[in-house]
């Protein structure tokens, strides 16, 4: 069976773990009645929230994760 083949038929928690120590997600929160930005690991775990989105970003670089945008 080829990678591909085998990624499409794993686990709903299987691909959540996938790129979990890879990638973290950007999405806009209101807190206060002000847009935060929080940042969730790939499982959906949320781990921070900062006021501003290319802090949030930054911060994920920092941390040697690649950045992703969630609407």
């Amino acid at each position: 069976m080829t990678r591909t083949e085998e990624l499409k038929h794993i686990s709903s928690r299987e691909f959540a773990l996938l790129g979990l120590n890879e990638v973290a997600y950007v999405k806009p929160i209101v807190v206060n009645d002000e847009v935060n930005f929080a940042i969730f690991s790939a499982d959906g775990t949320q781990v921070a929230v900062l006021p501003d989105r290319e802090v949030a970003l930054a911060t994920i670089r920092q941390h040697d994760l690649e950045p992703a945008s969630l609407h």
